[in-house]
């Protein structure tokens, strides 16, 4: 997610133009830093869902990590890695993304999504879990928050706003995100491969400072069902969680970046986030800087510390 500069419709028109391309790969993956598994992985097979999967490694207090827009769970696999010695970690993967099968068209993305996680969470026997969501993923866990109180204990939000379209200013509003979000979807199911895979080539340079990281970005961009997609997209951009932010008691980590070298300004990121998180109770807001969207790829080391106080606190 970048911060921008707008003012006015013809601005606010090219901005929601540009996120049309930078939101496609927005949620993409970074690249999965792998260690060799001291514990087994386990596929929770008793669970099953058209909407998501997960995957279980170590034991301990229990974790959940969603990924966001177009991303694969490998998108966590580093952090996973290094959990699962003193947590159970589970590894959300969403339909329609990374290779993941989609068998639902235009249909809605988000609800049931959220409707599913809150269904695993409970199945599984999960007492109050930790949830960690980058971007999209971010978004979900709010949402899943504010419609399940109580169900899980806290909430880390990386990189993530309770209402996308909010970076183009405070005047704008869901319904007036709407077209600029058809547009966005519009342009994902338009693109042939070629075109496509040339955009998120392009687009993932504001997205990570790491190449490889960015060329991971682009190989689970294609992999993603365009339909899937699309119908995400036109969500995130319309969906605006600020009004249940007064009443939530989950607390909530808003972890966001910033990068005076192509990134986001640290005073743009700084009003933006503390802005439109102020109505939120005891929200914690902490920056990173010198990183771009995928801030576990380009500042690990600093993402780690900032996980281990979170889990810790």
């Amino acid at each position: 997610m970048m911060f921008m500069s707008r003012h006015g419709g013809g601005r606010l028109l090219r901005a929601f133009a540009l996120v049309s391309v930078i939101a496609v790969c927005a949620g993409a993956v970074a690249l999965a830093a792998r260690a060799e598994a001291a514990l087994p992985v386990v596929v929770q097979a008793a669970f099953t869902s058209d909407r998501l999967s997960v995957e279980v490694v170590g034991s301990g207090p229990d974790v959940v990590l969603i990924p966001g827009f177009g991303s694969s769970r490998e998108v966590w696999r580093a952090e996973a890695e290094r959990l699962k010695a003193t947590h159970r970690v589970h590894l959300v993967q969403l339909a329609g993304f990374a290779g993941e099968p989609w068998t639902h068209g235009d249909g809605p993305f988000v609800q049931p999504v959220t409707d599913a996680l809150a269904r695993y969470i409970r199945e599984a026997g999960l007492e109050q879990p930790a949830v960690i969501g980058h971007s999209m993923g971010g978004m979900t866990g709010l949402l899943l928050a504010q419609q399940h109180p109580g169900l899980i204990g806290r909430l880390m939000s990386v990189d993530s706003l309770p209402f996308f379209s909010a970076m183009f200013g405070p005047q704008v509003t869901a319904e007036a995100a709407r077209p600029f979000a058809d547009q966005a979807a519009a342009g994902i199911l338009g693109a042939d491969d070629a075109a496509f895979r040339a955009q998120q080539g392009q687009t993932a340079i504001g997205l990570a400072r790491d190449p490889a990281t960015r060329a991971a970005m682009v190989e689970w961009s294609m992999a993603s069902d365009r339909q899937a997609m699309a119908a995400a997209i036109r969500e995130v951009m319309t969906t605006d969680l600020r009004p249940g932010l007064p009443t939530m008691t989950t607390p909530v980590w808003a972890v966001y970046a910033s990068d005076a070298d192509g990134g986001a300004p640290a005073a743009g990121a700084d009003a933006l986030w503390g802005r439109e998180y102020a109505p939120l109770p005891a929200v914690q807001l902490i920056r990173v800087d010198d990183s771009r969207h995928f801030i576990m790829a380009d500042q690990p080391a600093r993402f780690t510390e900032i996980v281990d106080r979170f889990l810790a606190d």
